[in-house]
């Protein structure tokens, strides 16, 4: 290995412990505990170290993000993966879905309520988010309904399940009826 793939393997491992302890730091205490100073203080390294590769907070919570949209991918189509019942997989992408916001809050939180500086529903989109989005377009399409546009209805569906996870984890809505929401959902939007 050449002294230039070295460094660029031990840059490759320095941002994955920056984000990795970002989010560690995230979800035990809120992003409002998440600076650089402590995240330099947490990783070991100086913050002109960490400037190095992020250029401040914000765009270590767009790499959480990013981070999180593919687990979300992966979470989703391995949810939806056991069956080839249409309805049945919309209620796992639903379930799969609510599952990763409640278990990955402050990820979550990087991933729609902070600005992490990343285009949604653009070209210059990133393609985790944009693979994330596939995960529920390609379960949702055939159940769209006629006529219907099939990422419209994604982006509804979508709408519809950031707004239950969303409204559950503030305590607006009591957690213990997700899944009678889940249901009632899936019986009037996804036409099986």
């Amino acid at each position: 290995m050449s002294v230039k793939e070295r460094k660029e393997r031990e840059r490759a491992e320095r941002e994955r412990l920056i984000v990795r302890t970002a989010r560690e730091l995230a979800e035990q205490q809120g992003w409002d505990a998440v600076t650089t100073r402590r995240l330099a203080e947490r990783i070991e390294y100086s913050q002109p170290v960490l400037y190095s590769h992020f250029r401040g907070k914000r765009e270590i919570i767009g790499a959480v993000a990013l981070e999180g949209a593919t687990e979300l991918a992966v979470a989703l189509r391995a949810a939806t993966a056991a069956t080839d019942d249409p309805r049945a997989r919309v209620t796992a992408l639903a379930r799969a879905y609510l599952d990763f916001a409640e278990r990955n809050p402050a990820v979550y939180d990087a991933m729609f309520r902070l600005d992490g500086g990343l285009a949604f529903a653009q070209e210059d989109t990133p393609e985790q988010l944009k693979d994330g989005f596939a995960a529920l377009l390609d379960n949702l399409h055939e159940v769209a309904g006629d006529g219907v546009d099939p990422g419209l209805f994604t982006e509804t569906f979508w709408a519809a399940l950031h707004g239950l996870a969303t409204l559950t984890r503030a305590r607006r809505l009591p957690p213990e009826d997700t899944e009678r929401r889940v249901h009632l959902l899936v019986d009037r939007l996804a036409l099986v």
